[in-house]
């Protein structure tokens, strides 16, 4: 007896060596090249489309080992540390103000800065996160510092006026610190904070949190797209997951 066995279709063929092209194009495994292909038809609902940082994200995926402990450690460094590690695995989102921003780091690093001034036991025993960062998984660190990290989301809701008041207060405290690491960021941040203009970088440290804090307790990120339109911030309570979202109509946020 002949058996006639179904050959795969014409259009899943096509796709799994367009799949396979990519992954050999950019060096990274094939499950990653089938999400970022899929991520360049996602229309209606899903992250808005920037190839760049989608390869970016892509490599981030491909890391050694070694790699991942070296960002772990950053994330675990507190103030200023974390604050690298945030804006480096949340790039701008091109062709928009999303994520957007050259004082990204100086500003979170300031609201961890206030935080430690203001809720020290808002901070993870040392011991924690040096456990944590040498696991080489950032979401290990990201749950140690997650109670943290919304503290300091929830700090730029407030009036500006107010967090800049706070945020002198801190560092100006900081400064006289008999603990060296703090006393040094303090002032490196105090003359950042005297000759630098960040408020064009307020929205994009907003957005990095909320990314992070999505991560860990589940909702949508600025920048994905939904029937409303475009998400731009989350909005937060004191615990738990979104409680809501902000959201333009547009695809062009803020283009610049």
């Amino acid at each position: 007896m002949t058996v006639t066995r179904s050959r795969r279709s014409v259009p899943d063929r096509a796709r799994k060596r367009a799949i396979r092209a990519l992954a050999a194009q950019l060096g990274v495994a094939y499950s990653v090249a089938a999400r970022l292909l899929e991520s360049r038809g996602q229309i209606s609902t899903g992250p808005l489309v920037d190839e760049h940082r989608a390869w970016m994200f892509a490599a981030r995926e491909q890391r050694t080992f070694h790699s991942r402990v070296s960002d772990t450690r950053l994330a675990a460094d507190l103030p200023l540390g974390r604050a690298a590690h945030l804006v480096r695995r949340f790039p701008p989102l091109r062709a928009t103000n999303l994520y957007a921003g050259e004082g990204r780091e100086t500003i979170l690093s300031m609201l961890y800065a206030v935080l430690l001034h203001e809720s020290p036991q808002l901070f993870p025993p040392r011991d924690e996160l040096a456990w944590a960062a040498e696991l080489g998984e950032e979401t290990a660190v990201d749950y140690s510092c997650s109670g943290l990290d919304r503290a300091a989301r929830l700090l730029l809701d407030q009036e500006r006026w107010r967090l800049w008041a706070r945020v002198d207060t801190a560092l100006t405290a900081g400064s006289t610190s008999a603990d060296r690491h703090i006393r040094d960021a303090a002032i490196s941040l105090g003359h950042e904070l005297r000759s630098t203009s960040l408020r064009g970088s307020i929205d994009g440290a907003r957005q990095t949190l909320d990314a992070v804090l999505v991560e860990t307790f589940g909702g949508d990120a600025p920048g994905t797209r939904v029937p409303a339109g475009i998400i731009t911030a989350v909005v937060w309570s004191s615990e738990g997951p979104p409680t809501g979202y902000q959201a333009t109509a547009t695809d062009h946020v803020g283009a610049v």
